[in-house]
């Protein structure tokens, strides 16, 4: 997806949550949801004041970008969540991981290659004045196994987007199985904010 938007001229940056993707450290040496999304808050506090990015977050991230809009919402233009968690105000990460827990066959889902863990995410509040200021857009996939469509619909029930977009034909990871139509929606996000 980095070569799609850096090729139409966006500067783009991707950021590896702690002990997630490419990150050196081990799962056991993360113990908080704080911890974990570090290194997201500490790229936005590196950005130059004036400086604003378009926050994308995918699935679990989605619980780390809201963070974000809480502590940094004078650098965030836009936040896009593609089938991705995304808490509010009155939609605490807490409800929203309790109802998808009820939803999901965890044990499937953490058939991961690299060991998870799943924190507590009860140190993540959220206000209408800073993360509420922030505007949202949610991308829906629709054949999506792991945040399936019933609870993407929830999601959106929960905390209306500013802008609702669909991948159709998409599983869970529309950067892999529908690229061109991702990086098509992303550059029109993009545009707008």
């Amino acid at each position: 997806m980095l070569p799609l938007l850096s090729s139409a001229g966006h500067n783009v940056t991707a950021i590896d949550l702690a002990a997630s993707g490419i990150d050196p450290q081990q799962i056991d040496a993360v113990r908080t949801f704080s911890q974990y999304s570090q290194p997201l808050r500490d790229y936005l506090a590196s950005l130059p004041p004036a400086e604003k990015v378009v926050l994308v977050a995918h699935s679990f991230g989605g619980l780390a970008a809201a963070q974000a809009m809480e502590i940094f919402p004078g650098r965030i233009s836009v936040a896009v969540f593609i089938a991705a968690f995304m808490p509010g105000p009155s939609y605490s990460a807490s409800t929203l991981f309790q109802e998808m827990s009820c939803m999901q066959d965890w044990a499937l889902a953490t058939t991961l290659v690299r060991p998870t863990r799943f924190f507590d995410v009860q140190e993540i509040v959220l206000t209408q004045s800073n993360y509420g200021s922030v505007k949202r857009v949610f991308i829906a996939t629709d054949v999506d196994f792991d945040v399936p469509r019933q609870f993407q619909e929830r999601i959106i029930s929960q905390t209306p987007p500013d802008e609702l977009h669909q991948i159709l034909g998409s599983d869970h990871v529309p950067m892999a199985s529908r690229p061109l139509e991702l990086r098509n929606c992303l550059l029109a996000i993009g545009g707008r904010y």
